[in-house]
């Protein structure tokens, strides 16, 4: 198994690199946590006109046709902003879901435009106790002439606030199945209120009585969207580890050039030992991370049986990211709880992205039953 990238990665590795630090340094960052802006229009606009938000997305639908480790590779570049914005909840997550359970005329319709960033398709599934298991989706879709009518709410959706649609899961009242519906984020009766705290983004999604026609429901039936779903899953997890690689590596630097250059009594703190037992550690998740993604995202490339990879990637990868933080704030002690230094941004954002598409103890659940335990 060989994980080195080719020229062509290492290049795209450069052009995102670059990008991001002059699109989306530190002070526009905190200036977008600051005002509440999640999409701003202008650098958003610029990440939009590289295409690489079709990275995944096949040629034939006006994407780059991508591979996965060639996604894993732009978004582990991202995560080091970390840059926020639907790329991953829409351009990957809503794209695949698209890809897995569409029909021709959905994804003709949907996925040119995902790749454009003309459309926003956020995935809306968790309900009040944030589980991700199937037996907890309750928000009931009644018929209703030929289409049908829901009511409920799903709560901690992920960049709802900058969506222009939703993948709504709802369980049929008539089978009991559970599928997918595409809504409007401006349909009569549907409302989103961005939740506070110290979260990323999330945001609660209420239906008041949202009608959706039968060209609405994935794949036009009920049956089989609880199953595409999960397969969009699997294949948006590694990417999303990526991220948070990315996002690691940007926390470990900023632990490294502060333990070099902090003074305390004549030295650099990072001749301390235990300082240098917190950036060990550090390292310790972000090695662990990368390897346990980027082996995923090679099964996938190469079709090999990736399931057992996908969950324990998303185990490791969002454990890591979480528990680097962590390391960080102990290296930095008070200076990383100040706003304007930065490193609260990755904090707020591996607290967020450690439930996202279901957390540790939910995949070590799932990698066990893969594993037949």
């Amino acid at each position: 198994m060989d994980l080195s990238l080719t020229p062509e990665q290492e290049m795209l590795k450069s052009a995102v690199s670059r990008f991001t630090q002059q699109e989306y340094p530190k002070e526009t960052l905190l200036e977008m946590q600051a005002s509440g802006e999640v999409v701003p229009s202008q650098p958003w606009r610029r990440l939009v006109d590289t295409g690489w938000l079709g990275i995944i997305i096949p040629e034939e639908f006006g994407g780059e046709g991508g591979s996965f480790t060639d996604a894993g590779v732009l978004f582990e570049e991202l995560g080091r902003g970390p840059v926020p914005g639907p790329h991953i909840s829409s351009a990957i997550m809503g794209a695949f879901t698209i890809l897995e359970g569409g029909t021709d005329e959905q994804k003709q319709d949907w996925l040119p435009r995902l790749a454009k960033g003309e459309r926003s398709l956020v995935l809306a599934l968790t309900e009040a106790d944030y589980s991700w298991w199937q037996e907890d989706v309750h928000l009931a879709a009644r018929r209703d002439g030929d289409g049908y009518k829901l009511s409920g709410a799903k709560a901690y959706v992920m960049d709802a606030n900058s969506a222009s649609h939703f993948i709504c899961a709802a369980r049929s009242e008539e089978t009991g199945e559970v599928g997918l519906v595409l809504i409007s984020a401006d349909s009569p009766g549907v409302s989103t209120r961005l939740l506070p705290g110290f979260v990323w983004h999330l945001c609660e999604v209420t239906l008041e009585d949202v009608v959706v026609s039968p060209g609405d429901v994935l794949g036009g039936s009920f049956a089989g969207g609880w199953d595409a779903l999960q397969r969009a899953i699997s294949k948006t997890i590694p990417i999303l580890g990526a991220y948070q690689v990315g996002a690691c590596q940007s926390v470990y630097e900023m632990s490294v050039d502060y333990s070099r250059t902090r003074m305390q009594f004549g030295t650099p703190i990072g001749r301390f030992q235990r300082v240098q037992d917190h950036i060990i550690n550090l390292v310790n998740q972000l090695d662990a991370a990368r390897w346990t993604n980027y082996e995923a995202l090679w099964k996938l490339d190469n079709g090999a049986e990736a399931q057992d990879a996908v969950h324990l990637a998303k185990a490791v990868g969002s454990e890591a990211y979480y528990q680097a933080c962590n390391f960080a704030h102990e290296v930095h002690a008070g200076l990383g709880s100040m706003t304007e230094y930065g490193l609260t941004l990755h904090t707020t954002a591996s607290r967020t992205l450690y439930h996202y598409l279901g957390d540790p103890k939910f995949h070590r659940r799932r990698l066990a039953d893969a594993l037949g335990l």
